[in-house]
């Protein structure tokens, strides 16, 4: 008997089977409609972000603007003001929500993110040991004093991550014995974070306490070029994985038995993450809980097994822009950095997972 020609496109009952050459698939409405809400969202958020301050401007008007139009005041507020502080937030919360989805995928735990597993604080350390001893930003101008703080706080969280999958892998990469070698890593580096604080003189520790509540004060078409260029390039590599990371899902022989080469996919992943935290933590400071909340957010939002990475990417910006409007818009005179909103948000839903998977442990 000799073999089928192609391959049978799958049937699952109640949906609609796709296939296109050697991929097949079934047809999901929500994978496509939840995505364009939240892409929706997201476009929302940059309206009424460009639109509100001390010159306020119709969201109208900031949309005609943004296709193109507009008169030229509208425009100056708009796009050398405003925009570049919206689409720094937008791309910082991408990268964390994005990082967020591949380390819980690995870790396959809700609770791994870049901010537990000392990845973050790994950044924080490089960067404020720029401003500590360098002084204003390491004492160099022009193109290096916006190379000298990004290129520190990614060397940061690459050392951090991989002293975690050092310590970790030691006795087998498993997810828990990750998040307690993070958990440890984490806390040597938020020790370290407090020392270089007592070191520093008055203005630069002000300046690192800023940077380190994740503000986007100061966010310009300049500042945001290393998040977009991060952003521009993982971004395909970490769709391109898509199909390995969803594998690891089960468990190792399942994986390996659907094709995954489970070592060289688990590090492309990794540091596909660590290099996302590091350039939206370069650009922004860390901006907390996005990295833990958002991706969670998108797996129910989209019913998946896993967290989904492109819905995790859109769900991550449109959180983090709206925390800005937040923080700049609703309390009056006194603007809070978009890092402070966040973790407000962020950390009644840690406690949430902690106490749900304390009592699915007990259960």
């Amino acid at each position: 008997m000799s073999a089928p020609d192609t391959v049978p496109t799958p049937a699952v009952p109640g949906r609609t089977p796709l296939r296109a050459g050697p991929v097949s698939a079934v047809w999901r409405p929500r994978t496509v409609l939840v995505p364009l809400l939240i892409l929706a969202a997201l476009f929302l958020a940059v309206l009424v972000d460009c639109g509100r301050g001390d010159i306020a401007i119709p969201v109208d008007r900031v949309a005609g603007v943004l296709f193109g139009g507009g008169d030229e005041a509208d425009r100056m507020v708009v796009t050398e003001l405003r925009l570049p502080r919206a689409v720094t937030g937008a791309l910082a919360g991408a990268s964390l929500a994005l990082a967020g989805a591949i380390l819980q995928g690995l870790a396959r735990n809700p609770l791994a993110s870049p901010d537990i597993l000392g990845v973050t604080a790994g950044s924080g350390v490089g960067a404020v040991a720029v401003i500590v001893f360098g002084g204003s930003y390491g004492g160099v101008g022009g193109t290096m004093a916006s190379v000298g703080m990004p290129a520190a706080a990614m060397a940061g969280g690459v050392l951090a991550a991989a002293a975690v999958y050092l310590l970790a892998v030691r006795r087998g990469l498993t997810g828990h014995r990750v998040l307690l070698v993070g958990v440890g890593i984490d806390a040597v580096l938020t020790s370290a974070l407090s020392w270089l604080l007592l070191k520093a003189d008055i203005v630069d520790a002000g300046r690192a306490l800023l940077w380190l509540n994740g503000s986007l004060n100061g966010a310009s078409w300049d500042t945001l070029r290393p998040t977009l260029w991060t952003l521009a390039v993982l971004l395909p590599v970490a769709l391109l994985l898509s199909f390995p990371f969803g594998a690891l899902a089960f468990d190792d022989d399942t994986a390996r038995g659907l094709g995954v080469r489970m070592t060289p996919t688990r590090v492309a992943l990794l540091l596909t993450a660590v290099l996302l935290t590091a350039g939206a933590t370069a650009a922004t400071g860390p901006v907390a809980f996005v990295a833990l909340a958002c991706p969670q957010l998108a797996l129910r939002l989209l019913r998946t097994g896993t967290p989904p990475l492109l819905a995790s990417a859109l769900t991550g910006a449109a959180v983090t822009v709206w925390a800005d409007v937040l923080g700049r818009t609703a309390f009056g005179s006194v603007e809070l950095p978009v890092g402070v909103l966040t973790a407000a948000l962020g950390a009644p839903y840690l406690l949430y997972l902690l106490i749900r998977s304390g009592r699915a442990r007990t259960s």
